[in-house]
């Protein structure tokens, strides 16, 4: 499958709906699992995790991932897309790690290569290093229940095997 097939199984969301085009290095990972960009289950990147996303993620996402509003699937009055959950109820375990990683590094429009896209979004380059990204998405992934996270898992082992263009 190409990224565009990974981004539009998001839900249906145009914001994420093409292909991430930029390639973006691997940084950490979890050593048990070379597929896997997130460190999960490692509780040091997951406590870390936790506090740079209430610091800089849970006053658009919630301080318990719930979102910004319930239809966060509907643009709000400025016509953009809210803040989506990134627990169980949301899209976020849909995407692969690395376009999660992508998304949060470059923003939306740079991952996805989206021209005058405009989102609420930000990008975080230049604010949190590589591995502070990872650990905030890694301990969103933590938050998942078990079915989830695997259901995650094996999206990335699937993901990683395709050839990228």
């Amino acid at each position: 499958m190409t990224r565009t097939v990974w981004l539009a199984m998001g839900g249906g969301v145009a914001a994420v709906a093409i292909a991430a085009t930029l390639a973006v290095s691997r940084p950490g990972g979890d050593a048990a699992d070379p597929a896997q960009l997130l460190r999960a289950n490692d509780a040091q990147v997951v406590a870390l995790g936790q506090t740079i996303y209430t610091a800089e993620c849970a006053a658009c996402h919630g301080t318990n991932l719930e979102g910004e509003v319930a239809n966060w699937r509907s643009p709000g009055p400025d016509g953009l897309l809210p803040a989506p959950p990134h627990d169980a109820t949301g899209h976020t375990w849909h995407h692969p790690d690395q376009v999660l990683f992508d998304i949060t590094k470059l923003g939306v429009a740079r991952a996805a290569n989206l021209q005058n896209h405009q989102s609420a979004m930000p990008a975080y380059e230049g604010v949190l290093t590589d591995d502070e990204i990872i650990a905030v998405l890694s301990f969103i992934k933590s938050t998942w229940p078990d079915d989830i996270r695997e259901r995650h898992d094996e999206l990335n082992r699937v993901y990683n095997r395709e050839p990228r263009s």
